[in-house]
C-alpha cells in the first residue's frame, strides 16, 4: 500500500514543527498528530502562529524545519504537481472565506471542481447544488459574495471546502467576526460534517465557546509552543496562569 492511501496513518502528524518570520519565530518545535474521525482545536490569541500553522499543513508555506505528513506521506519540500495531489485530500476555509469577488456563489463552489474533477458539467451542476443545500445556501447560487452576508459567505467558503470530497478539514477562524447566532449556525455545521462524513478536521480559533461546541480535543498554543493539549476538562485543570486567564477570558 502506498503512503498516500496508507489508512492506518494519522491525517495529519507534525514533529519538531519550527517557521520564523525575519528572525521572529513563530513556531518553535510544534509536535502534534490529528487522530482520524477527530476535531481538533488550536486555540489561542491572535498572533501566536495558529494560522501559520495551518498554512504550512497545506503547503501554502514552507517550514524552517521539521516534518509534515498527511497520511503518511512527507509534504514539507515536495514538488508543486506532487504537493497538489496531497492537497485534494484537504479542505480549507479561510479566516475571510477568500471568495472570488467576480464569480458568483456557485461558481465559487465548483471552481475546485472544474480545476480537478474529470465529471462532466451536469454533474458539477448538481454536485454545488448539493454541497449549498448542506450549508442552507442553495436559494442564493446566482448571488455574487458582495451580495451576501459574513455568515453566508462563509458557508459558502465550507461548500467549496468540501467539494473535492476531502478527508481532511482545516478551518482558520470559522466563527470570527460572526455574531453569537450565526457562529452558533456554522458550528452545527461543522458537527454535522463530522457525524455525517467522518471528516478529520484541525479548527483554529480564539472562540473558547465555539470550540467547545465542535471540538473533541483542545490544543493551547502562546508564543510559538504548546502550553496544553487534552480533553476541555483536562487542559482547564492546568496550574498554568495564561491558560487559566485564556480559558476564562482574562478573569
Amino acid at each position: 500500500m502506498s503512503p498516500e492511501h496508507d489508512q492506518t496513518a494519522a491525517p495529519v502528524e507534525v514533529k519538531g514543527l519550527k517557521k520564523s518570520f525575519d528572525g521572529n519565530a513563530v513556531l518553535k518545535g510544534i509536535d502534534l498528530t490529528l487522530a482520524r474521525g477527530e476535531t481538533l482545536a488550536i486555540l489561542g490569541r491572535s498572533g501566536t502562529g495558529k494560522s501559520v500553522f495551518l498554512k504550512l499543513i497545506i503547503g501554502l508555506q514552507q517550514p524552517d524545519s521539521g516534518s509534515i505528513r498527511v497520511e503518511g506521506t512527507e509534504t514539507a519540500g515536495l514538488l508543486p504537481e506532487r504537493l497538489n495531489e496531497i492537497r485534494k485530500k484537504m479542505g480549507f476555509l479561510f479566516q475571510q472565506a477568500a471568495l472570488y469577488d467576480s464569480l458568483t456563489v456557485g461558481e465559487n463552489v465548483a471552481f475546485p471542481l472544474r480545476r480537478h474533477s474529470k465529471k462532466s458539467a451536469a454533474e458539477h451542476e448538481e454536485l454545488v447544488r448539493e454541497l449549498l443545500s448542506s450549508v442552507g445556501m442553495e436559494n442564493d447560487i446566482d448571488k455574487l459574495p458582495s451580495e451576501i452576508s459574513g455568515g453566508m459567505q462563509k458557508r459558502v467558503g465550507l461548500a467549496r471546502a468540501l467539494a473535492l470530497e476531502p478527508e481532511i478539514l482545516l478551518l482558520d477562524e470559522p466563527t470570527a467576526g460572526l455574531d453569537p447566532i450565526t457562529a452558533a449556525e456554522i458550528g452545527d455545521l461543522i458537527r454535522g460534517l463530522k457525524e455525517k462524513r467522518e471528516i478529520s478536521s484541525i479548527v483554529v480559533t480564539h472562540d473558547v465557546e465555539a470550540s467547545k461546541a465542535v471540538s473533541d480535543r483542545f490544543v493551547l498554543m502562546a508564543d510559538g509552543s504548546i502550553l496544553a493539549q487534552g480533553k476541555f476538562e483536562e487542559i482547564e485543570r492546568s496550574d498554568n496562569e495564561f491558560v487559566h486567564r485564556f480559558l476564562h477570558g482574562g478573569k
